[in-house]
């Protein structure tokens, strides 16, 4: 049964080219599914296998895990782990019938991402350096304005390497998912931060010559998503954001900020990264909402 995973896992990166974070998640929602199916054999005194186990079987852990107390969306995550899998077993010939055929996933309400204003960006970028003139700092530096100018995912703002920096084309070069690349220019600002940073911090950082990495911790490696999300976290205390304030947050505000300001809708889509338009949709929510609080707030009859 575990082979069956493994074989699945194999095909999520191999073929479809999934991120090491997604494959984790895939993993652990599948190695619990299989667990139920084990014990359920176990009471049956049966060998546990994926064709015996049926659609009579696939109701009962779902049962289960709305009894675990879990959230929507990590309980539809699970029911989609599992849709996945058993499609690609009917595919690959393991099992006849794919048990969770007209299944209904839970519904999972998508909640608004929320940005931060314009002044409120520009009020983190400035912390990094605003005490302090450390390698650390400008890295910092380097990397808030490199997010927000690139609405980049901090995945791929900790993937990149040197030569994924152009400053004096002004643009950067990063792979989304499913390994896609994609260059997006950025504004001078940001770039003027990264040559900085190339310049005057990174050297005092590295420890080898052969690291590639853009961004380095403190021990001369390539700082991590962990690394980075703690450092955001500091700054995002400094600046007074009262708001929390993730990683994610910047990419969202890059993308209400980029609409806001005359962008189309297709062009942010292609910055983003976004294989599909509808997910880009979203932010025009955003901006509508932004307009309509505005106007609610100038207008002298609005009240």
């Amino acid at each position: 049964m575990r082979e069956a995973i493994d074989n699945f896992l194999n095909y999520l990166t191999v073929e479809k080219g999934f991120s090491g974070n997604t494959i984790s998640a895939y993993q652990n929602d599948l190695n619990q599914l299989a667990e139920f199916v084990e014990k359920e054999a176990a009471k049956r005194s049966t060998m546990p296998s994926w064709s015996g186990f049926g659609r009579q079987g696939m109701l009962r852990y779902l049962l289960e895990l709305k009894g675990k107390d879990y959230s929507t969306t990590t309980l539809a995550r699970k029911v989609a782990s599992a849709k996945s899998f058993f499609r690609f077993m009917v595919a690959e010939g393991a099992i006849k019938e794919d048990p969770m055929q007209n299944l209904e996933s839970p519904k999972v309400k998508k909640a608004l991402p929320r940005p931060i204003s314009y002044s409120q960006a520009m009020r983190l970028l400035e912390q990094p350096t605003k005490t302090s003139n450390s390698p650390e700092a400008k890295r910092d530096k380097a990397m808030l304005s490199l997010l927000y100018a690139s609405g980049m995912r901090v995945s791929e703002l900790v993937s990149l390497n040197l030569n994924d920096v152009d400053t004096k084309e002004e643009s950067v070069r990063c792979f989304g998912k499913g390994r896609k690349e994609r260059i997006i220019p950025i504004v001078p600002r940001a770039a003027a931060a990264v040559a900085e940073y190339l310049e005057e911090a990174r050297p005092r950082l590295t420890h080898s010559e052969s690291e590639r990495a853009l961004f380095l911790n403190r021990r001369g490696e390539r700082l991590t998503r962990q690394g980075f999300w703690q450092i955001l976290k500091g700054y995002a205390k400094k600046a007074g954001l009262e708001s929390k304030v993730t990683p994610h947050t910047l990419r969202h505000s890059f993308a209400t900020h980029m609409l806001g300001g005359g962008a189309d809708l297709r062009s942010v889509q292609e910055l983003l990264g976004h294989a599909n338009i509808s997910t880009t949709q979203i932010y025009t929510h955003l901006t509508s909402e932004h307009i309509r609080r505005t106007y609610e707030k100038a207008h002298p009859r609005a009240k």
